[in-house]
């Protein structure tokens, strides 16, 4: 069974209330999770919320929505909680709750490589195509070894192309912005909220850098399609202009 789980925080420090956000006439909550349930590979899709609002929000046009402690530190940690709840669920996909243009194509990618039994988590990655998102320390990017599988995460330019021009760099094709969309074999998702914080993942603000510390591989899978989060209120009203 793959059950999606968006984590939905009322409290964010730079939009609170951001998963009852309007977006045309639903709500940005609604959008992700009508969309994740529109993907033929997920089974079951579930909202994990610690913040009552939400909980009744959600249950008022019939989705499901499980309440979570209050306290837990990431998104990862309220989806692994929900996740124990559901033991027949053998892959468990973490979905952003602020990505209200998330594509089902997007999540098909990010479970086809648990093809591969030896994978146990798996994420996605597009090309940059732009300068800005290049150099902006809010994209993250990723490099990936010759098996695709990730070799580090960081919020700076990698990899730094000593011999192009930094303005030739996106000519270059070498690029890769992370998406935060994650997949997760259950038994490993639980190993991973036990794990504790890393240097490189202080250091950088990035938690799967926790879980490569660690040891963990991470499947980087690729996408040509864009990826639109939504993080402050002009970041929503740019995305209601895009709608």
């Amino acid at each position: 069974m793959v059950l999606a789980v968006i984590p939905a925080r009322y409290a964010s420090t730079r939009f609170p209330g951001k998963p009852l956000a309007t977006l045309g006439d639903k709500s940005m909550v609604r959008h992700v999770y009508e969309r994740v349930q529109a993907c033929p590979a997920v089974d079951e899709v579930i909202v994990a919320t610690d913040d009552m609002r939400i909980q009744e929000h959600v249950s008022s046009w019939g989705g499901r929505v499980e309440l979570t402690d209050p306290t837990h530190p990431s998104g990862t940690d309220r989806v692994a909680e929900v996740a124990a709840r559901f033991p027949e669920a053998s892959i468990i996909v973490n979905v952003q709750g602020d990505e209200p243009f998330i594509d089902p194509r997007q999540i098909e990618a990010v479970l086809a490589p648990f093809a591969d039994p030896g994978v146990a988590i798996a994420t996605l990655a597009r090309p940059i195509l732009e300068e800005q998102s290049l150099l902006s320390p809010n994209v993250v990017k990723v490099v990936r070894d010759a098996r695709g599988r990730a070799l580090y995460f960081s919020r700076h330019a990698i990899p730094f192309l000593r011999d192009v021009p930094l303005g030739q760099w996106l000519q270059a094709g070498q690029h890769l912005q992370h998406l935060g969309l994650y997949a997760y074999r259950a038994e490993v998702l639980a190993q991973l909220t036990a794990l504790s914080p890393a240097t490189l993942e202080t250091a950088e603000s990035l938690e799967q850098l926790r879980w490569l510390a660690a040891g963990y591989a991470i499947a980087v899978g690729l996408t040509d399609l864009p990826s639109i989060g939504i993080d402050t209120p002009e970041d929503l009203e740019a995305a209601r202009r895009h709608l």
